[in-house]
């Protein structure tokens, strides 16, 4: 039987694709922590914008008889109430039951507080707790809370990413006559087997969503090598308006990203299919268990007794 052969009907005897089914574990084991990461944040942030929006609503003020404090009053205030604290800036805002928010500052440490501009009262942080968790959920998906160098962290895990998708998708091939077997659960017909049925077809079927955001990351991650890439492929024309079609490549993987370039049902979509690489990291590191771990704490359990009864024995 040649290789070609070999590989439509028993992929499973192929060197090849053991080899690449060793890269694909050894990598998932390796990446799976931070894909589940990465999974669980990037999800959360699909509605990013309109969390923001909800989170950041400031209280409300009712307007009282007497006329709102000028900024020079509430800065007085604000300095009674924060005496250690120097007032660097006070904004009052346009609408009449809007808090005016005033800035301080001492030693570098920084605060943006809430003021009613009628009473004069501290409202509180300006910055909602839910609203500073969205920026820190946003830091860490997207500098891994380390700035530039997350950044760089990232665009490596997106490399790996890749790799990882495209092994998956090598080794999940089972043969011509079982093919269509394998893009489907059968949690019936083979219990034991439905966690690697799960890993498999979950996997090809969200392929294409799993390649797409390890690629959009990476160019999120370094956008200025691929904004070269594209310079160089395609100098800029100073005297033309249209947008390069590099441009609008980068354009549409970072909206694909995270799902911006149409209503909210493709949000949920991508929300739902989001969470596929965090179930995929767990039904792997079943396999991993189940296949490597535990062989070898057996062995291990075994050998332990055998070494001690010889020790003892030479003793």
């Amino acid at each position: 039987m040649s290789a070609w052969e070999k590989w439509k009907r028993r992929p499973q005897k192929v060197w090849l694709r053991k080899a690449l089914f060793q890269v694909h574990l050894w990598t998932g084991i390796g990446l799976g922590l931070y894909i589940l990461l990465m999974s669980v944040s990037g999800s959360a942030l699909i509605f990013r914008r309109e969390l923001t929006r909800s989170l950041a609503r400031e209280p409300r003020v009712a307007a009282g008889t007497v006329p709102r404090m000028s900024e020079d009053e509430l800065k007085q205030i604000a300095q009674r109430t924060y005496p250690d604290y120097q007032v660097t800036g006070v904004s009052l805002r346009k609408n009449p039951d809007q808090a005016a928010e005033i800035r301080l500052e001492r030693r570098g440490k920084k605060l943006q507080r809430l003021f009613n501009p009628y009473t004069g009262a501290d409202l509180g942080d300006s910055l909602r707790p839910g609203f500073r968790f969205v920026l820190w959920l946003v830091d860490l998906h997207d500098n891994l809370l380390a700035a530039q160098t997350g950044r760089l962290i990232n665009a490596g895990g997106g490399i790996f990413t890749m790799l990882l998708a495209l092994t998956g998708a090598v080794i999940w091939w089972p043969g011509i006559d079982t093919w269509r077997r394998s893009l489907s659960f059968r949690w019936k017909t083979n219990p034991k087997g439905f966690n690697w049925t799960l890993h498999s077809a979950l996997g090809l079927w969200s392929f294409a969503f799993f390649f797409m955001w390890a690629v959009s990351g990476i160019y999120l991650s370094i956008p200025s090598t691929f904004s070269a890439a594209v310079d160089y492929l395609e100098p800029l024309n100073p005297s033309s308006r249209d947008l390069r079609f590099g441009d609008q490549v980068l354009y549409w993987l970072a909206q694909a990203h995270f799902g911006r370039f149409a209503g909210v049902w493709v949000k949920i979509v991508w929300t739902v299919v989001g969470l596929t690489p965090a179930v995929l990291f767990v039904t792997g590191a079943i396999m991993w268990w189940k296949r490597v771990l535990k062989p070898w704490l057996v062995r291990k359990a075994v050998v332990a007794p055998q070494v001690q009864t010889a020790d003892a024995t030479r003793s």
